[in-house]
């Protein structure tokens, strides 16, 4: 037959169970023999008292027990949750938070997303539930601190060539360059409509006047950019003689794009495209660009004000 540990505990402690109400009716009807008027009352003493010790006995046995089998429980269960689930534990009361913080578990954890971690020759102080706190999960983008410029500070020089001939050439304020305009309740097709009002931050500003490019030609119309700081009399180079090589026709869009040239004391900012678009209305005839607005984003790494003018903040002014 087969008894394991459970089995024999139970057997023993009914074994002594039973002890312990033998021993009070013995004990109970030796006195009665002695001290026979009393009898009736001593039964009823010697009786409750038994049975007084027996249940106090099995309560503690109980509540022993009870949390020994809980803890053996939650030490099976636990290895098989998440991180996150094992965190979420530590909140239930102080018994699991003592389990669940138990660093053999999180040594796990990092085994199965970091395995190298655990092969350490001499592991660090660090705990593994720090370790896996820390680095489980990607951080949270850092609230940028208030720009040290505004828009309000910067004027922006915009020259557009076709071949030798000029056909525009504004001073903007950054603080029109922000603003925006509103979108001409007509002639603008939906796909650019949709562009425009999207979440996407952008500066645009209106043309005024006019200009048409023939779609023949666009390969030869070059843009350029330049901003200014109205304070120190500083400038610096966004975009230089880019061409319009790329033609959008689903959204009335010509696009082109420079490098920018980063301050020397930002030696790892390399690679940050500024974008500028002619908007066109949308018009029957094919052959011509009729440009009502331009558009200008550093999309590939901006996408706020605040951004923007960090980004700017870091050109190679001079």
């Amino acid at each position: 037959m087969h008894f394991n540990v459970l089995s024999i505990i139970n057997y023993y402690v009914f074994y002594l169970m039973w002890e312990l109400c033998f021993l009070s009716k013995v004990f109970m009807l030796s006195l009665a023999l002695e001290r026979p008027w009393i009898i009736y009352s001593s039964y009823q003493h010697f009786h409750f008292l038994g049975i007084l010790v027996v249940f106090t006995f099995w309560f503690f046995y109980c509540s022993i027990w009870s949390t020994m089998a809980s803890e053996e429980v939650l030490k099976v269960v636990f290895p098989f949750l998440e991180g996150v689930d094992l965190a979420s534990c530590m909140a239930v009361c102080k018994l699991w938070k003592d389990i669940a913080g138990d660093d053999f578990f999180w040594k796990c954890l990092c085994a199965k997303r970091w395995p190298s971690i655990c092969k350490r020759p001499n592991p660090s102080t660090l705990t593994y539930y720090n370790l896996y706190r820390t680095f489980y999960k990607r951080q949270h983008r850092r609230i940028l601190l208030p720009p040290r410029i505004s828009f309000d500070d910067l004027d922006f020089f915009i020259d557009i060539w076709a071949e030798n001939i000029l056909l525009f050439s504004e001073v903007v304020p950054g603080s029109v360059l922000q603003a925006g305009f509103k979108i001409p309740a007509s002639g603008v097709c939906e796909m650019l409509k949709y562009h425009l009002e999207g979440s996407e931050y952008k500066m645009t500003f209106p043309v005024e006047p006019r200009f048409t490019i023939p779609c023949g030609q666009n390969q030869n119309v070059s843009v350029s950019v330049m901003v200014g700081k109205k304070d120190s009399n500083k400038f610096a180079r966004i975009i230089n003689k880019s061409m319009f090589d790329y033609i959008d026709r689903s959204s009335y869009r010509a696009l082109a794009f420079d490098y920018l040239d980063i301050a020397p004391d930002y030696p790892f900012l390399t690679g940050i495209r500024a974008w500028i678009s002619l908007l066109f209305m949308e018009d029957k005839k094919e052959d011509l660009m009729d440009v009502f607005g331009i558009q200008m984003d550093f999309c590939d790494v901006a996408n706020s004000k605040e951004e923007v003018l960090w980004l700017l903040d870091m050109l190679d002014w001079k």
